[in-house]
């Protein structure tokens, strides 16, 4: 989301992963090197692969669209690219997933993101268990952890049960909340962005937000090929930061997210 409410617009990359077998990341790939983010210092007692973090304040998000889903309703590991507010690619984002768990689970789904810089190494890891979501109960909630480097948990994403909002909090490694997020109470708008706030802990600041973008008609009522933009304050702790970028991933899958199979 640009400064000011303004969506920016993504355009989607076209065969970069055409190389790239479903549900699996080879161990030699290295992500297009065309248009990338110049390799920053990294500050003191930052995890290696978030220095990119530590620079910027806003990140683009865009997800592959994939045939297979469009033509067939046949539910792909996802596979994203993203990048900072000049277009340069900052991390590539690969799902290890399964075809049984993708198929019968559709968006409610375990999954782990493989997060790998423009070097291919791979920097951040999401996992995120399986919880059947009911919503008028608040039992089995969502979360999300990410770690960074790869084993080395640096924080938490966590569903808070709400009657009609959507509400997540942000932890760190520690299990302490640090912020929230707070949806609308219909994240489904036709022709329009759908923002999240990031917001203090008494939810009366506001400081970021993650946005939905409208990527248009077609592809949003056939692909669950999604596109957000984030946004955060450039001082804020590049753990956290962290955090939030994988904050955008559980929102697609819980509230963008659709299966040809449900």
């Amino acid at each position: 989301m640009a400064a000011g409410g303004n969506a920016i617009d993504i355009q989607p990359q076209r065969n970069v992963f055409s190389a790239i077998p479903d549900g699996k990341v080879p161990p030699d790939y290295v992500p297009p090197q065309m248009g990338v983010m110049a390799n920053p210092q990294r500050p003191v007692n930052c995890p290696p692969g978030l220095e990119y973090l530590a620079q910027i304040d806003q990140l683009l998000v865009n997800q592959k669209v994939e045939l297979a889903e469009a033509i067939l309703g046949w539910e792909t590991n996802n596979k994203y690219l993203v990048k900072n507010v000049m277009g340069q690619q900052v991390f590539y984002v690969a799902e290890e997933n399964d075809c049984c768990n993708r198929q019968c689970c559709g968006p409610s789904r375990s999954f782990v993101l493989h997060i790998q810089d423009n070097h291919g190494l791979e920097v951040i890891t999401l996992k995120r268990p399986l919880n059947c979501s009911l919503c008028c109960f608040p039992c089995c909630l969502q979360e999300l952890e990410v770690q960074a480097p790869p084993g080395n948990p640096i924080g938490y994403v966590i569903q808070n049960w709400h009657p009609y909002l959507p509400k997540l909090t942000i932890q760190n490694e520690k299990r302490e909340d640090v912020l929230k997020i707070v949806g609308p109470c219909c994240p489904c708008k036709c022709c329009a962005d759908v923002d999240f706030q990031v917001v203090s802990l008494d939810e009366l600041t506001q400081v970021g937000n993650i946005s939905k973008q409208w990527t248009g008609l077609v592809q949003e009522a056939f692909t669950d090929a999604d596109n957000f933009g984030i946004k955060f304050p450039l001082d804020l702790d590049v753990k956290i930061k962290a955090v939030l970028f994988g904050a955008c991933f559980l929102i697609d899958f819980m509230f963008f997210e659709h299966s040809g199979n449900q």
